[in-house]
């Protein structure tokens, strides 16, 4: 990856971080919950398939 696109997406995780800082806190609270349903949801397996063990 390059030097301009590296400092690019380091920008873009800056903007994210200080939107999320800028909610009041009942808002972080839902994101926060929304993000570890996404984790949740991504350790399931898929339907019909087997889970690999770790």
């Amino acid at each position: 990856m390059d030097a301009g696109k590296e400092r690019s997406i380091e920008a873009e995780g800056l903007r994210l971080i200080r939107a999320f800082l800028s909610l009041p806190p009942d808002k972080r609270a839902e994101v926060i919950a929304f993000v570890e349903e996404l984790v949740r949801a991504q350790d399931r397996p898929e339907e019909g398939s087997e889970a690999s063990p770790r």
